[in-house]
């Protein structure tokens, strides 16, 4: 007889689609510091791989119960790797396990992202005055590689692939710094915050002009090296993906009914 299907867990078919240019970078993100497996990686980092792209292109929904059974099921895999995906989802903070409930993919609320892009915007201070300091001309050169593509994508209105390359120009500039611990934590926290980068972009399109404008203004300050600009430059993106990843979460305030006006008497 059939295994009855637990409630509120999501349809895993979507880990069985082709691999994407999303899911390609969402790998180097959740890959980093394993490159040297990257040619053949084990099977638990493919299958928190294709996890952690399901969640981010919002295939798996926050608050799906993961069940260790219907994803060994689905892959063909044994049941040892994939608790051993979820526990890397986990450091990733993605999934969160909960008692008697398992793994549940996470579902921060408004003050969680805040706190989240607060911690950002203090690390990407810390990297960008690194790399202004050391790295200058590195950096500039990051960004004539990639700002053609964020033009592109932008121009195209393609909000999926701006996401993606905006994604990609960060990790490629978090991969300049010497400072592990900042690079693996800013790595961290943009793979955790692109699905509601997303999510923004795609309820107002238009902030995708908006945020290339300052991409731009970005790569100006580099270009003149003026640290100021870079810092404050770099500040207001952050604010601005943290208002739209806000909004993207947070519901629709109804409007207030208008009050009733006194009754009428009634006609003789």
């Amino acid at each position: 007889m059939a295994r009855l299907k637990t409630t509120n867990t999501p349809n895993l078919e979507v880990l069985l689609v082709p691999t994407g240019p999303m899911m390609l970078a969402i790998e180097q993100a959740v890959m980093r510091g394993h490159r040297w497996s990257l040619a053949a990686p084990p099977v638990a980092d493919r299958i928190a791989v294709r996890i952690a792209g399901a969640i981010t292109m919002n295939l798996i929904h926050a608050g799906h119960r993961l069940l260790e059974t219907d994803i060994s099921e689905t892959l063909h895999v044994s049941r040892a790797p994939v608790r051993e995906a979820l526990r890397i989802l986990e450091r990733e903070r993605l999934v969160e396990f909960q008692a008697r409930h398992g793994a549940i993919v996470t579902a921060p609320d408004a003050d969680d992202l805040r706190d989240i892009y607060v911690v950002r915007d203090a690390l990407f201070q810390i990297l960008l005055q690194q790399l202004m300091a050391e790295q200058a001309d590195a950096l500039r050169s990051v960004f004539d590689l990639h700002m053609p593509r964020i033009v592109e994508a932008a121009g195209a209105a393609a909000v999926d692939d701006y996401a993606l390359q905006s994604f990609l120009l960060s990790l490629a500039m978090t991969d300049l710094s010497r400072n592990r611990v900042v690079v693996d934590l800013l790595t961290s926290i943009s793979l955790r915050t692109l699905r509601y980068v997303r999510l923004g972009l795609a309820a107002d399109p238009a902030l995708v002009h908006g945020s290339l404008k300052t991409w731009r203004a970005l790569q100006r300050a580099i270009e003149r090296r003026d640290l100021a600009a870079v810092l404050d430059t770099a500040s207001k993106r952050i604010a601005a993906s943290r208002d739209a990843a806000v909004r993207a979460i947070t519901p629709p305030i109804a409007p207030a009914r208008k009050a009733a006006g006194p009754l009428k008497p009634a006609r003789s």
